[in-house]
């Protein structure tokens, strides 16, 4: 239609012409998150780390949007603008649900302390800094900018929000050093938070005189929101624990998985109707599920629960990326002033670096005074901390609350800067890593054992590789490690048998053997040097002890828990066994002869070269793998050492690391 400008209207009049513009817009948004995918698997498929999907959604977005912004009509620019009850509401949920439902929850909680530091007060201090250098700057009427002391402050506070999204994907691409992986998401998670929460608390205070008690009151708000929302989210996720231990869900999983997916969005929901933080809470909601209500599920259920979650944050993170490319160009009543945004750019800079350097000095100083070496943080870390300090979305979004006279350039400032620090930091985080030398490639287990079906995923038929001492054997113990919900509890609604998947049988079973082989879970007998017994777990914290002793058994079915100790108790007589078989290889190995000038000159070890025989301690002498010396023909037991037929060594690696038997040996 025409207004007689010869432009479409800003609104249409009819339904079905709204329905045409309406599934234009959604159409370019699909293409252009399916162009993104496809872009992700190109460079993931050929190893490009230098370039991001993140970068690429970004930039298709500003390409994208520059078109539409040069286009006649301003219907579909209209509709491809940003919203902030979606983001909110539909788009930020999912991306939360899966942090907390995925979360390393062991290096999570073993940093916890660092990681509410940088969270919380990082983020005061970033928030305290940039909004004092912005009021400063703007103190001086710089391209006719005007702003107040408290809007500045809220301006700070929304800018401290971090959203390392780039940062953590290529980090989870590469394996990063763990706790360096941990302290960052962790502290994104919680920061983006802390931002909101700090951020509604200052409009609260807007247009009221600065007082100390006002200051007071308004940490005492905030600390009462954040304690409120996590104590929301973990009584959802007990909820839904207790819920499918006493009800029969399992047998439905279709209605089980949506029913987990609901209660964790409630939960959401009702947090920010109550006015507290929905993001703290859904954050916690999933890690709650994950630890109390992930064992009640079915097989079915915790599949489905874990890419359903996954894929849906997935799509979510590149809309966001793209929309907020599209809206650079899009979004009406913006602002640019691009030395408030250069400068602002270097302001958020100078106040991440001084929320990072002295709180990493003084989180060191703590953990050598508790010795506690293993958390001490590198210098390199602490660089890849700052580095990873890049904004994104949720500033954006709360960006649309900012008022008064400056509020376009504000809200146009942030927008450019979070495009800007996506680009600049992430594009970057795979060269910074090199120059850094941060160590990459460590792969480690889930917490839940969730990750069980991915070789499975890539390698279907990896079961018939393997070699014939390979095969799975029908061993008890190792049956108890992929025992599901679904097959001990017999038959499910439809006809469907428990023993229906027998290839998916035979492969798990070759799995679990090939990693009983390999002692992995264990810790691995011959990590350290040799002889050293295996050593033991350290000593639990008290919550881990008292969650295991108490609330897991509350909140998990009664079979799930004898399974559990059965599995606990299995790997603790198997430590004792290897422990003793360790013990009786370096008792094997002290007492065994080697030939030197003569044939009466023998060398035993004493305790202190025990652990220190390598090749070059043997000399020249050959053994045959019964235990005889070829150079003199002598068999060891005729001088009192170990028989010729009872033991064997093994010898790689540069050292001799074990003593193979010909007869397995007792247990005992």
């Amino acid at each position: 239609m025409d207004n007689g400008n010869g432009t479409a209207p800003n609104d249409p009049d009819d339904p079905m012409e709204e329905e045409f513009y309406s599934s234009w817009a959604l159409l370019i948004l699909t293409s252009l998150l399916i162009a993104t995918l496809f872009t992700s698997y190109f460079l993931q498929r050929h190893s490009i780390r230098a370039v991001h999907e993140s970068v690429v959604a970004i930039t298709a977005g500003m390409l994208v949007g520059l078109a539409i912004k040069l286009s006649p009509g301003t219907i579909i620019q209209r509709m491809v603008q940003f919203n902030q009850s979606y983001f909110f509401n539909l788009l930020l949920p999912p991306i939360i649900l899966n942090s907390g439902y995925e979360l390393k929850r062991r290096h999570f909680f073993y940093n916890f302390g660092t990681i509410l530091t940088f969270a919380l007060v990082g983020t005061f201090i970033a928030a305290l800094v940039t909004g004092c250098l912005v009021f400063l700057y703007a103190f001086f009427h710089p391209e006719g900018i005007n702003i107040s002391f408290i809007d500045s402050m809220i301006f700070g506070s929304i800018l401290s929000a971090t959203d390392p999204v780039t940062v953590l994907a290529i980090f989870s691409q590469l394996h990063v050093d763990p706790q360096l992986f941990s302290i960052i998401s962790g502290e994104s998670l919680l920061n983006d938070a802390v931002a909101i929460v700090l951020s509604e608390t200052l409009h609260k205070f807007r247009g009221q005189e600065l007082h100390v008690v006002n200051i007071f009151k308004g940490i005492g708000v905030f600390m009462g929101v954040f304690t409120a929302s996590t104590l929301i989210g973990v009584l959802f996720g007990i909820i839904v624990a207790l819920m499918l231990k006493y009800t029969e869900l399992y047998r439905y999983p279709s209605i089980e998985t949506c029913v987990i997916a609901l209660m964790a969005y409630s939960s959401y929901l009702f947090s920010n109707g109550a006015q507290m933080s929905g993001i703290v809470t859904l954050l916690f909601s999933g890690i709650t599920l994950k630890h109390y209500a992930y064992d009640n599920m079915s097989l079915r259920t915790k599949r489905a629960t874990k890419y359903v979650f996954q894929v849906l944050s997935q799509l979510s993170e590149n809309f966001i990326f793209i929309y907020l490319g599209v809206n650079l160009f899009t979004q009406t009543g913006l602002d640019y002033k691009p030395i408030f945004i250069l400068v602002t750019t270097v302001i958020i800079c100078i106040a991440r670096y001084v929320a990072v350097a002295p709180l990493s000095m003084l989180i060191n100083a703590v953990c050598r005074a508790l010795g506690k070496s293993e958390q001490i943080l590198p210098r390199s870390h602490q660089l890849m901390l700052f580095w990873a300090g890049l904004r994104g979305a949720v500033a954006f979004a709360l960006a649309s609350g900012l008022v008064g006279d400056s509020a376009p350039a504000m809200r146009t400032t942030i927008l450019a800067v979070v495009v800007l620090t996506v680009l600049l930091f992430g594009g970057t985080t795979s060269r910074m890593l090199q120059l850094l030398e941060i160590q990459t490639g460590v792969v480690e287990a889930d917490d839940s054992g969730s990750d069980e079906e991915d070789d499975q995923d890539l390698d279907p038929m990896g079961y018939r590789k393997l070699k014939p001492t390979q095969i799975p054997t029908h061993d008890s113990n190792a049956l108890f490690a992929d025992i599901s919900d679904d097959e001990e509890n017999g038959m499910a609604p439809g006809g469907n048998t428990r023993g229906n998947d027998n290839n998916s049988r035979r492969r798990r079973l070759a799995r679990n053997n090939s990693s009983n082989n390999m002692d992995v879970s264990i810790g691995g007998l011959l990590s350290g040097p040799l002889g050293d017994p295996i050593p033991e777990p350290p000593q639990p914290h008290w919550f881990m002890s008292f969650d295991e002793k108490w609330l897991k058994p509350l909140f998990t079915k009664r079979h799930i828990q004898a399974r559990n100790q059965t599995l606990a108790e299995y790997w603790r007589e198997k430590r004792r066994k290897m422990d003793r078989a360790n013990r009786n290889m370096l008792a094997g190995i002290r007492s065994m002869s080697f030939g030197q000038s003569s044939q009466d000159d023998y060398y035993f070890f004493d305790d202190d070269n025990a652990d220190a025989l390598t090749l070059g301690s043997v000399h020249n002498q050959s053994f045959g793998l019964n235990g005889s010396t070829s150079g003199h023909g002598n068999n060891s037991g005729s001088h009192g050492g170990p028989s010729s037929s009872s033991q064997r060594l093994v010898i790689g690696a540069g050292r001799v690391f074990g003593r193979s038997p010909v007869s397995s040996p007792p247990d005992g």
